[in-house]
């Protein structure tokens, strides 16, 4: 049974479309909005498509979709949205197209999308900035002890000034392990670098030295841990990554290391990271992704040494804006003949 919210998301949006009953005009293509976007987006979606949402902007899986999205050319997705074969295939003929307002494309099954026939379109480049500023905000508030420093001042517990309040580590002279060089991850060394920070970093392959910057690349994983004060995980999710920060390769690091996460949530493996921050093996994480969100592991809420947030990496105005839109231009390229620069399969 359709839950009171999912039960809204057949809502037909007719946004600034022209309604005159003597005009002759041939019907829109329809298509399905599993999540809101952005009001700019929203409009012009729905002056291009025939466009039904979900307006109760929940989660919904993947049998809610493959029944709501019922006649959609285009299905519009999030990184939220498992959508494998089994909703491919039950919104066939029909659908053409899916657009998802992520970079990452794991929760999408590529080999089926191409196996179909069904194109799949993401949004690169132009959340690389916003997901750098949350990286180093979560940096700087492990480093720097600000969930503890917040938490003082708002609980009234904070005393006054003292010499030894709160201390934490400085940026200056240490080495930041990237791992994951992509734009991304090239984002984060640029400002990591007026930090003082010296740039480490592991990648599937070298960069190019204009890329490189004057970082010091190491050819694996481990490498890089038993070099890196701080460890930042940029790197895209792929089923073969899940669980490659275990209990073993997080020994590697130095002691006292800083971890975070701006990745996908389960590179980490939850348990051994815990057991890390607990025995002061790491000494600090920021993370803005989790394995199985929203679902956190509860057992970083009981952590003064973790500062959380929510997945907010690419959550700013402009940012989001800029996704929908990728995706609006790169559908309008595809019913040119054109191939948009943003084409996965």
């Amino acid at each position: 049974m359709l839950s009171a919210a999912s039960s809204t998301s057949q809502t037909l949006i007719e946004k600034n479309a022209d309604q005159n009953a003597g005009d002759i005009t041939p019907p829109r293509e329809q298509a399905f909005l599993c999540r809101r976007f952005t009001p700019a987006v929203e409009d012009e979606l729905g002056r291009r498509y025939a466009l039904r949402l979900n307006t109760g902007d929940t989660i919904l899986p993947p049998g809610e979709i493959a029944r709501l999205a019922q006649g959609a050319g285009v299905l519009f997705v999030t990184a939220t949205e498992a959508i494998g074969a089994d909703v491919m295939r039950a919104l066939r003929p029909a659908l053409h197209t899916i657009a998802t307002l992520s970079v990452g494309h794991d929760h999408i099954d590529l080999a089926s999308a191409r196996e179909l026939g069904i194109r799949v379109l993401h949004t690169p480049d132009v959340l690389s900035d916003a997901c750098a500023e949350i990286a180093l905000m979560l940096l700087l508030n492990a480093c720097r002890r600000g969930f503890e420093a917040d938490r003082m001042v708002r609980g009234g517990q904070w005393a006054g000034w003292a010499p030894t309040q709160l201390l934490g580590k400085g940026l200056v002279d240490r080495r930041l392990g990237i791992f994951g060089m992509g734009r991304i991850g090239r984002a984060i060394a640029t400002r990591a670098r007026a930090f003082g920070l010296r740039i480490h970093y592991h990648n599937r392959s070298r960069l190019a030295p204009e890329h490189e910057a004057g970082a010091t690349y190491h050819d694996s994983l481990e490498s890089l841990l038993g070099s890196a004060d701080m460890l930042m995980i940029a790197a895209p999710g792929a089923p073969q990554l899940k669980g490659v920060l275990d209990r073993r390769r997080l020994a590697l690091l130095p002691q006292g290391a800083v971890v975070v996460n701006i990745s996908r949530g389960d590179l980490v493996d939850d348990g051994a990271l815990v057991e890390a921050l607990q025995s002061g093996q790491v000494f600090a994480a920021g993370l803005d992704v989790f394995a199985n969100e929203p679902r956190v592991d509860p057992r970083y809420r009981a952590l003064d040494n973790v500062f959380l947030s929510p997945h907010i990496g690419s959550a700013t105005h402009e940012t989001r804006d800029a996704m929908g839109w990728l995706l609006i231009d790169g559908l309008a390229a595809l019913r040119r003949g054109e191939t948009p620069g943003n084409l996965l399969a």
